[in-house]
């Protein structure tokens, strides 16, 4: 590479440090509550991407907190015992033998995570919602169907992350919980992520899922919503235009801003550094739900969360 072509080089990557301090300074010491799964979890690649993503995050300020699910793990290891895997209106149906599995693999992932992240240089601590009173939870019905040990959250104890937060650890959390008897259930990891980030106050709750973002038409990608109010979100899940896996993950995020958090992030997985890309760049890459009296006209293209 010759000089001038080395220095425009150096221009850019300067530029791009440039764009990303003022986000740095306005979420420094901000809890950021990422929730991790679907296919960018399932390839290795993306796993090492999103987790030195997060680990960026903690290393230039914030304090962020990853909610892992596993789904697709636990139907491999059922499938390897013979278990079939059934779902009712999405939620998988889990009797005492499948929620064994569950947890043990639950527990295979979460320190999984934990050894990717020590491995880039940050402390990080793996527990389950069964740790220190975490997730409180009461059994779940699907639509008054029995759907054995799943989990609907009544409860979120949040001392244990505030104390690993204060001492300077990365938390990474794996979605089970206890219920007044003290027995285990599995927890949708969407609904656990919802759930942390409301008790923690958490500025920011990130979604990495395998759709870009929230289409008003899923079949027209020219109807791409970058940043929607939580009013207005619940007025597209009343029109039924919200369907499929989206319409109960845009319920939680419109839940989350409702009742604290500052903003909610629907992103791309599948998008290398994705997280990086939304948080600490003008453009931003997938969908933003903010709250009601931060009306979208008042926050331009360039000031994207800067407000």
């Amino acid at each position: 590479m010759e000089g001038k072509e080395m220095e425009q080089e150096v221009l850019k990557k300067a530029e791009v440090l440039i764009e990303a301090l003022p986000y740095i300074q306005k979420f420094n010491r901000k809890i950021i509550v990422v929730k991790y799964g679907g296919s960018a979890m399932s390839n290795e690649e993306l796993q090492k991407n999103v987790i030195k993503d997060v680990t960026l995050l903690k290393l230039v300020g914030f304090k962020p907190i990853i909610v892992h699910g596993g789904g697709k793990e636990i139907s491999k290891w059922s499938d390897k015992v013979g278990k079939e895997s059934k779902f009712v209106n999405g939620l998988r149906v889990t009797d005492e033998e499948t929620m064994e599995i569950a947890e043990m693999v639950l527990n295979k992932v979460n320190k999984r995570l934990v050894s990717m992240v020590q491995e880039l240089g940050v402390s990080a601590v793996g527990v389950s919602g069964k740790d220190g009173g975490l997730i409180h939870v009461e059994k779940k019905y699907s639509d008054g169907q029995d759907i054995g040990y799943v989990g609907e959250i009544t409860d979120v104890n949040p001392k244990i992350l505030y104390d690993l937060l204060e001492k300077d650890f990365l938390p990474i959390v794996a979605p089970v919980g206890l219920d007044d008897a003290f027995k285990t259930y599995n927890i949708n990891a969407d609904d656990a992520a919802c759930a942390v980030a409301k008790a923690v106050g958490a500025d920011k709750l990130v979604f990495l899922t395998d759709i870009e973002g929230l289409y008003r038409d899923v079949n027209d990608k020219s109807s791409f919503i970058p940043r929607i109010t939580a009013s207005d979100a619940e007025a597209l899940i009343e029109s039924g235009i919200i369907g499929g896996g989206m319409l109960p993950k845009l319920g939680n995020c419109t839940s989350a801003v409702k009742n604290g958090v500052n903003r909610v992030h629907i992103l791309d997985g599948r998008i290398l550094h994705c997280l990086l890309l939304e948080i600490f760049t003008n453009e931003g890459v997938g969908t933003m739900i903010l709250r009601d009296e931060d009306s979208v006209k008042k926050i331009s293209k360039s000031a994207k969360d800067a407000n």
